[in-house]
């Protein structure tokens, strides 16, 4: 009986991914679902899981495909995607490689427009207390637009009819295309590199979302962030809004109104000047008005026509007021005469001499006291110390000895006090007054129960 040919995992895979690949209908399948388990790598590629209530099929859009996403997939939002079905024979599953994808049920440009808002006004960049002011006269403007649209040509023109001693600097930019938003965003940064420049118009004319899409990029809004100069966003007509105009300074509904907000009309300004000069020549006049009539009244007067007047009464005050310094002199002369005569009979009531005498005497006195003290201690404790030397000469154990008396010491020098403590043969000692016996044990008597 021949034995049946068993395939491997690996050959099996294999055969089904052929059938997957030269199946005509798997290679541009249209799927839609919703997106969970998202994940982009670090390299850029993103793994996600298309799912319905039913089912659900693992996905992968490379880097060199998802890079043109206009938005950024998140868990939850439904998409439509087309690919390529195929097996990845490492795992055995069969999923789906998306080269594109846009959201269902909304547009995509509407919802990248949507996700960066959220995104950048998180961040603050549309606060309005960080916005710059623009300045009322401004020297010299600045303009990033297309060079050849007819943008560039209004905002220059209506610039040059309302405030032509405005300098105006041209910076070109793609405004459209897939290269626009870098170029718009260089453009800012140009700009900015110009001392000369007070404020920054930036825009293009009316189109499509899709023609207006670079001032709806992440870089042309931190370009208008990051600038230094005050900007004013010009973006197709006064129904479009885009990122830029909410990160802007401020907002122009044209490129013509961008202009007619960057600098005054001149004709606005004379006028203001003109008023202003009539109302400094006439409250000058006022002014002069009311001082020469203070000068009239002022040269009228009974002071400027008898200025002697003055002088006398000045000078009856200046002796009345030296009467009254004398006296006052005198009267603090006599108090700080009579508070000094006080201060030295209190200095002789309390010399330091006395003080010192008296201080002499106490000391001479406290010394006798304390010798009479130091005697007395020292004669007390010579008796204590007579008594105590007596007591330790009668037990002095060398006072015994000399009456006849000796200590047994064992070869270890412990002293013997029973004859417990030795037998025959053992080597003693016997310590006299006047030296040592070295002795042999030749018997023990001992005593009551001893042998």
């Amino acid at each position: 009986m021949n034995q049946p040919a068993y395939l491997t995992v690996k050959a099996l895979t294999k055969y089904l991914k052929r059938k997957f690949d030269a199946d005509p209908y798997l290679r541009n399948v249209m799927v839609k679902g919703e997106i969970s388990n998202f994940k982009q790598h670090t390299s850029g590629h993103m793994y996600f899981t298309l799912k319905d209530d039913q089912a659900r099929i693992l996905a992968v859009m490379f880097s060199t495909m998802n890079r043109r996403l206009k938005f950024q997939p998140e868990n939850g939002m439904q998409v439509l995607v087309k690919g390529e079905i195929t097996v990845y024979e490492a795992s055995g599953q069969y999923q789906i490689y998306v080269k594109e994808m846009q959201p269902d049920g909304i547009g995509e440009l509407f919802l990248a427009f949507e996700q960066l808002k959220e995104k950048l006004e998180k961040e603050g960049l549309f606060r309005q207390e960080i916005k710059k002011k623009i300045p009322s006269f401004p020297a010299a403007v600045g303009v990033v637009t297309s060079p050849t649209g007819a943008a560039i040509r209004d905002i220059i023109t209506t610039i040059k009819r309302r405030f032509p001693i405005t300098k105006v600097y041209v910076y070109p930019a793609l405004v459209q295309g897939e290269n626009a938003a870098s170029s718009v965003a260089k453009a800012i940064a140009e700009a900015n590199r110009n001392e000369e420049i007070d404020v920054l118009i930036v825009g293009r004319g009316g189109g499509s979302i899709e023609e207006l899409w670079a001032f709806n990029e992440e870089v042309v809004a931190r370009a208008i962030h990051h600038s230094r100069i005050p900007v004013i966003s010009a973006v197709g007509h006064e129904t479009d809004f885009t990122i830029a105009d909410f990160v802007a300074d401020m907002r122009a509904p044209t490129p013509t109104g961008a202009a007619e907000l960057a600098v005054p009309q001149i004709e606005d300004v004379l006028e203001k000047v003109l008023t202003k000069k009539m109302r400094l020549i006439r409250a000058v006049s006022e002014k002069v008005n009311r001082e020469r009539k203070r000068y009239e009244a002022l040269k009228d007067s009974y002071v400027l026509r008898n200025p002697a007047s003055i002088y006398v009464q000045k000078m009856e005050k200046v002796d009345r007021l030296t009467e009254k310094l004398i006296r006052e002199q005198r009267f603090q002369f006599h108090r700080l005469q009579d508070y000094y005569s006080y201060l030295s009979k209190q200095l002789f009531k309390h010399h330091p001499g006395k003080r010192i005498q008296l201080a002499s005497e106490n000391v001479e006195h406290q010394q006798l006291e304390l010798h009479k003290q130091m005697v007395r201690y020292l004669n007390e404790h010579k008796k204590k110390l007579g008594n105590t030397l007596s007591v330790f000469s009668a037990l002095n154990p060398m006072k015994i000895m000399e009456r006849g008396y000796g200590v047994v010491f064992s070869e270890d020098q412990t002293v013997i006090k029973s004859t417990e403590q030795v037998d025959r043969g053992d080597n003693i000692q016997i310590r006299l007054s006047d030296g040592q016996l070295d002795c042999r044990v030749t018997e023990v008597r001992r005593d009551h129960n001893g042998n």
